[in-house]
């Protein structure tokens, strides 16, 4: 049975509402329950000039509202879910969430500074999180054009717009690093009420450049972009339809996230970065920072049972693979070129772009397959605004805020994949694959297996390791549809299979 009227409460920023609101919608969409709600502001709107790690109190933006639960004088109060502690309450539970926004951070630069950056190789950043000073700084000193130096934080705080004017204003600050789940919902919002906001959100971001920071580099808070849903755990009628709004993969995936979190200590002060992410070749875990005892966090992993029943397959002294792929082809770089008004790039190997081609980069969107190719491209100069993360072209960039509607996409690749732009051909060479008494294989490129798979058939039966992807689809179409975790096995990188076999 669903009720026929809920009450929701939640802060007073436009986010906030939004997140109400969007929560809302799902409800009466699925149960036709009129909504009812109910805005004030917390602590954290209150002080905006402490630094959230340094403000003694736990869930700042949200233990506010606790008492509101107990007393019933709410069905249940709409969260960020970052900013719940991970202690759990008594007599209160989290009982659904909405669909997951993107969990990455958004870097912003104003356009003004960038001249200036390059010059100087520093960088003036508006931060209050401790987690991104640890964890951005070393990644933008290798992903931002030609490098940088220097990269250096300045507390801000305040609601999205507040923080976006105090950007314009500072002369001193070059740019700021926020969630991109708010910026997304903002820009996206059909909300009456929004749209003054969500014009001047749009007026301030044409005035940037931007950056997607890779999970991998750059793990998210824990339930980053998810949305939470409190309730007292006694209300059993109003848990009950709330199950018909839950997303279940958000769900599992910022729980675990905060578990991980809470493993450390738990709390915005901690300088540690998670994300958990399900994908259909397992799950992918990245976990980066440092903790308070001062214990170093760095770990990319896929997680899936079966790599727990193959560990006896992989002898170092059968293995084979070679991470310099290139060296049994010739190369021959191809003049390309696009005719586009709005153009972007889909970048798969660093190799597609030369010192020749850079210029063709130019004032367009870059999207690179993975961070490795980012850096190179960086090292050239290319202005990078993010990447697959090595996780498969198949993963959606979700850029419908960022993007023009009209941008037209652009895949660099060389000549045997058969799509895209082809900048440079292969050619076999002379030298010989080494495979005698090999039994496993790792690819670092499709092409490379293709290859070896014609020349060698009888290492068909053996077993495949790669990277999640356009290689792995690749290989296991090759393979047949049914290899996958029985005769072809994915890790995240060539660092975790070789992890995986020193064990």
């Amino acid at each position: 049975m669903s009720l026929a009227e809920l009450s929701i409460t939640s802060r007073k920023s436009d986010l906030a509402r939004l997140q109400s609101f969007l929560v809302g919608e799902a409800l009466t969409a699925s149960t036709g329950a009129k909504i009812n709600y109910h805005f004030k502001e917390s602590l954290g709107d209150i002080n905006l000039t402490d630094p959230l790690w340094k403000m003694p109190q736990k869930g700042v933006f949200t233990e506010d509202f606790t008492q509101d639960l107990l007393q019933m004088k709410t069905d249940m109060v709409v969260h960020s879910w970052k900013d719940l502690p991970t202690e759990k309450k008594d007599s209160l539970q989290i009982a659904a969430s909405l669909p997951r926004a993107d969990q990455r951070d958004l870097l912003l630069i104003k356009k003004s500074s960038i001249a200036r950056i390059l010059e100087n190789k520093k960088i003036n950043l508006f931060s209050s999180s401790p987690r991104r000073f640890y964890n951005v700084e070393p990644l933008l000193k290798s992903c931002f054009p030609f490098g940088l130096n220097e990269v250096h934080f300045e507390s801000v705080r305040g609601n999205i717009p507040t923080r976006l004017n105090k950007l314009i204003a500072a002369e001193n600050i070059d740019g700021l690093i926020l969630a991109k789940a708010a910026m997304d919902r903002l820009i996206l919002t059909a909300v009456p009420e929004l749209q003054e906001t969500q014009k001047h959100v749009i007026q301030i971001l044409a005035l940037m450049n931007w950056m997607v920071l890779p999970l991998s580099e750059n793990p998210n808070a824990a339930a980053q972009g998810a949305i939470a849903i409190e309730i007292n755990s006694n209300n059993s009628e109003v848990l009950h339809t709330l199950q018909k709004i839950n997303d279940p993969e958000t769900f599992f995936c910022a729980e675990k996230e905060r578990l991980v979190l809470s493993s450390y200590g738990g709390g915005c002060h901690q300088k540690i970065g998670i994300a958990y992410l399900k994908h259909t070749y397992g799950h992918v875990q990245f976990l980066k920072g440092l903790t308070v005892s001062g214990v170093l966090l760095d770990q990319k992993i896929l997680i899936h049972p079966a790599l727990d029943k193959i560990k006896h397959k992989f002898d170092p002294e059968l293995m084979w693979s070679d991470s310099n792929s290139n060296k049994y082809f010739d190369r021959r770089d191809k003049n390309w070129t696009v005719n586009s008004q709005h153009p972007a790039f889909f970048v798969t190997k660093a190799s597609c772009v030369g010192p020749d081609s850079v210029a063709k980069l130019n004032e367009a969107v870059v999207w690179t397959a993975g961070v490795a190719t980012w850096k190179k491209l960086a090292g050239l100069g290319v202005w990078v605004n993010g990447t697959q993360d090595g996780l498969g072209e198949n993963i959606p960039m979700r850029l419908e805020s960022l993007v023009l509607a009209r941008t037209e996409w652009h895949k660099l690749t060389h000549e045997a994949s058969g799509e895209g732009i082809s900048c440079y051909e292969l050619k076999r060479n002379e030298i010989q694959f080494d495979f005698k008494n090999k039994e496993c294989f790792y690819w670092n490129s499709a092409s490379l297996f293709l290859t070896a798979a014609q020349e060698h058939p009888s290492i068909l039966n053996k077993i495949h390791c790669c990277g999640p992807g356009n290689s792995a689809d690749i290989i296991k179409n090759y393979l047949g549809s049914e290899s996958l975790w029985k005769n072809l096995f994915i890790f995240y990188n060539q660092e975790q299979w070789s992890s995986h076999v020193s064990r």
